[in-house]
């Protein structure tokens, strides 16, 4: 069973890329942890650093890749930089799609437990 049409016509199918740079971005749990966290509304680059506990430049990393495939968006205010998610409503679907789909392959971990996994690990829960 196809769960996508393969069709070299496909306008999608012609770059790739785009779509190895989505999925690359989504494949990293810091990265899923920064889009969940922008979930609640807009942060400056050092919110997400205490947030995460991570360096600024491990942060400024993942939010770079996460800019170059546009699932965030960032302004400047001065000599603050502030993301937010591009588009809230379609990322939130396609993660709840992600949990339907490990669901259905059986797998019992969703990516709300793993997220929540780490915070405990991190001392954060």
């Amino acid at each position: 069973m196809t769960i996508y049409p393969l069709h070299a016509e496909s306008a999608g199918l012609k770059d790739r890329g785009a779509y190895a740079a989505l999925f690359h971005a989504l494949s990293e749990p810091t990265r899923l942890a920064l889009l969940e966290h922008l979930a609640t509304g807009e942060h400056r680059v050092r919110d997400l650093v205490d947030h995460m506990h991570l360096a600024q430049s491990t942060v400024s990393k993942h939010l770079a890749c996460l800019r170059d495939c546009g699932l965030v968006t960032v302004r400047a205010e001065g000599r603050s930089s502030w993301f937010r998610l591009a588009d809230p409503g379609r990322l939130a679907e396609l993660m709840a799609i992600a949990d339907e789909l490990l669901s259905a392959s059986g797998v019992a971990l969703s990516l709300r437990d793993h997220h929540d996994h780490d915070e405990l690990a991190a001392g954060e829960g």
